[in-house]
């Protein structure tokens, strides 16, 4: 099959975490099963520009990536010369696939692959739930998809969830939708020979709590810093970026909770570094208000570090079948006694470590690609026939 990929930015954007790690390896193991992908995508960085070249693939672990500029407009991700080439190529391919909601990019390639007569498929990548888009951005949002994202939902070939929990919240919109599926995300490979951050130094033995992941609102730091005041022994680490100042606050949440001196912020963490602080983690924990998936949980789970997720997370119920940890409420109080009682049995977190490590193996980012491309073809069939 000629996929082709609409995302709205892509390695090496860093900052926007865990969409873009994912759609690159459901790209490279597409490649590696023998299919052709490319990918368009936007030089948009934050406030900076990608340094790549523009308006030409570029090979990127064996993918062909497409990056265009983005000249104003930029927090839509809007780009005239991908506009420019979606009409021009979008004919070439079998399929397209896009990944995001509310922003240009996937508006573009669903028009395009409608008036090209090709079959899409798209990825709302946890962008699409109700109590997510009531708590920011209401008015925008939901003039968005009343008048441009339902179309393009009602008019995909099929809807692609990485997890069951995000398959429902889709469904709750009561849109006329096509099959949806889930395929969730592939656990990345562990990158080795990294040095534990500085972040963990004078610990004395004391055990560790890690959050990794963008520092947010939507993550639930406000639940996970108040449920310290359970885990006196503990320290808490808090490894990742912050694009909004949100991590300020977070700070005074401490203070004024009284556990500011066992907080501690490491800023990003990627590559090997990332894998090394996951392996020194007694704990990970992601006690988001909303998350379609949570890559992070599978990542600790490779490496047998037990963990502690809310309700609201994607892959919820892979920790709740697998033993691998624990699944909350969301309530600061729950997540200590969850958090104290995980500290105490030391017993217990081999056990869960282990469990997490027999049900990682079964993400590979081959066992995802092969997933997918049977649903590329369900859905090519569809359209055929």
């Amino acid at each position: 099959m000629k996929i082709l990929h609409v995302v709205p930015s892509y390695l090496p954007a860093w900052r926007y975490g865990g969409t873009i790690r994912s759609v690159h390896a459901l790209c490279r193991g597409l490649v590696r099963l023998g299919h052709r992908v490319e990918v368009f995508t936007t030089d948009v960085d934050g406030r900076s520009r990608l340094d790549v070249p523009t308006n030409r693939p570029v090979d990127v672990d064996g993918v062909l990536v497409n990056y265009f500029p983005s000249p104003f407009l930029r927090r839509l991700y809007f780009s005239p010369a991908m506009g420019r080439a979606l009409e021009r190529r979008t004919r070439e391919f079998d399929l397209v696939h896009l990944h995001s909601v509310f922003l240009w990019p996937t508006a573009a390639a669903a028009a395009s692959a409608r008036r090209s007569g090709k079959p899409f498929i798209i990825s709302p990548r946890g962008m699409l739930v109700k109590a997510l888009v009531r708590r920011k951005s209401r008015a925008v949002k939901s003039a968005w998809i009343r008048w441009v994202e339902r179309r393009n939902l009602e008019t995909a070939a099929a809807i692609h969830a990485t997890s069951s929990l995000e398959k429902k919240e889709l469904e709750a919109f009561g849109f006329r939708l096509p099959p949806v599926f889930v395929v969730p995300n592939a656990v990345e490979e562990e990158e080795s020979g990294g040095e534990i951050p500085d972040v963990l130094d004078g610990l004395g033995g004391r055990p560790v709590i890690l959050f990794l992941g963008r520092i947010n609102w939507k993550k639930g730091l406000d639940r996970l810093i108040p449920a310290m005041a359970s885990v006196p022994q503990a320290e808490l680490v808090i490894a990742g970026n912050d694009e909004e100042g949100y991590g300020d606050s977070m700070r005074r949440l401490a203070d004024q909770k009284g556990v500011g001196l066992r907080v501690r912020f490491a800023g990003e963490v990627r590559g090997p570094r990332k894998w090394a602080l996951l392996r020194a983690a007694a704990v990970l924990a992601l006690p988001s208000y909303g998350e379609n998936f949570g890559n992070v949980v599978l990542e600790a789970m490779s490496v047998g570090c037990p963990v502690i997720v809310s309700e609201e997370v994607g892959a919820a119920d892979v920790v709740r079948e697998s033993g691998a940890g624990r699944v909350v409420s969301g309530g600061a109080e729950e997540l200590g006694r969850e958090l104290a009682a995980l500290l105490r049995d030391e017993a217990l977190r081999r056990e869960t470590g282990r469990r997490g490590i027999e049900a990682a193996a079964k993400f590979s980012r081959a066992a995802m690609a092969e997933r997918m491309a049977r649903e590329y073809e369900r859905a090519l069939g569809a359209v055929r026939s």
